[in-house]
């Protein structure tokens, strides 16, 4: 059985810092690309972060270049997020995601096969 749960999430101030944790088991995880994604209240959820399954490659979306940091840690079967200069935006429920490594990094929810649960993360002011 797939599992990936995050950790991490809480209640931040705007410029403040905040880390979130997803630990998978049930599928080997050095072959798999990883995901991060976050879905806020009435919208749909967008794309935060992806790695390569040896975390050589990093892609971002735009709301958050160059104030997150994702990467990976192959012997723990761990990725992480790491939320610099939090903004008000930022509030949502954030997912990590798993899918079977490609040529490229995806971006799109339904290239993604395994979702955690979601974890928290709310900025206020």
């Amino acid at each position: 059985q797939v599992q990936l749960v995050e950790s991490g999430g809480g209640s931040v101030q705007a410029g403040e810092s905040l880390s979130l944790s997803c630990t998978v088991s049930g599928l080997t995880f050095r072959l798999h690309d990883m995901g991060w994604f976050r879905q806020a209240p009435g919208k749909e959820r967008e794309f935060v972060a992806a790695t390569d399954m040896i975390g050589a490659v990093t892609d971002y979306g735009d709301s958050v270049k160059g104030r997150f940091v994702m990467f990976r840690d192959n012997a723990k079967n761990t990725v992480y997020l790491h939320m610099n200069s939090l903004k008000l935006e930022d509030t949502a429920v954030y997912y990590c995601a798993a899918r079977f490594f490609g040529l490229r990094l995806k971006s799109e929810v339904l290239d993604y096969n395994y979702w955690g649960q979601g974890t928290q993360v709310t900025v206020s002011s």
